[in-house]
């Protein structure tokens, strides 16, 4: 992704940057959407920015848009992402304040925590939320929120019927593995994590923190607030 993100940076174009699952058909990430600015931004998105206050962490911010769109705004942010072309491309974007980092191993306090485009996919699996939760209490400041977007994916597995089938499926029905490829550049596979509203409220409540749906968007996705309870 990185290098599809630099690409398009510097040409204008890309090539197609493929993605694989074993539960889907082979999809495409249309990389100008990364570049997108606020008016192009879904309303959700557009929400989270709304309520970000303080110092806002961007997290997984990939080309910057979001981190742009609130220094447009005059706030402060600090953007990670893992990838150092990434990093670089939001750099020479006008990204003041951006990191080669793994959220799990930053530290620091911030009052907004941001994980959009489904960021919170990066926790992978359920069964890593313990390790999640500690991490986001370890950097939230008192009264810090964290605003993440996700999708509830049961309708991958509705019947002609309309009934949610999950037969044969190991674990949680969200819980994926996905692998990328640029060009000729494969990338190792990884878990991302697709997480139902429902799931998310209890997570929270188990690790002491209160998830609130606070907006909903067209197609099963949600934008959620977690603190502290």
């Amino acid at each position: 992704m990185g290098r599809a993100i630099a690409d398009y940076h510097a040409t204008g174009k890309t090539a197609r940057l493929r993605v694989f699952s074993p539960m889907f058909d082979e999809d495409e990430i249309p990389v100008k959407t990364l570049f997108r600015g606020l008016d192009e931004m879904p309303a959700i998105e557009q929400k989270a920015l709304q309520l970000s206050h303080g110092s806002i962490l961007d997290v997984g911010a990939g080309a910057g848009c979001h981190s742009l769109a609130l220094q447009q705004q005059g706030r402060q942010v600090t953007a990670i992402d893992i990838s150092p072309l990434a990093v670089a491309t939001m750099r020479e974007r006008g990204v003041m304040d951006v990191r080669e980092q793994d959220f799990f191993t930053l530290d620091g306090h911030y009052d907004t925590i941001l994980m959009l485009m489904n960021g919170i996919g990066i926790v992978g699996k359920l069964s890593r939320m313990p390790a999640f939760f500690m991490q986001l209490d370890r950097l939230l400041a008192p009264g810090g929120q964290l605003l993440c977007d996700s999708s509830d994916i049961c309708y991958v597995f509705e019947d002609e019927d309309g009934f949610i089938d999950l037969t044969g499926i190991e674990g949680y029905y969200g819980e994926l593995t996905y692998q990328m490829q640029y060009k000729t550049v494969k990338g190792d596979s990884f878990p991302w994590l697709f997480i139902d509203s429902e799931t998310l409220i209890e997570q929270a409540a188990a690790h002491g923190f209160k998830a609130e749906v606070i907006a909903r968007g067209e197609h099963y996705d949600y934008l959620a607030r977690i603190t502290r309870r």
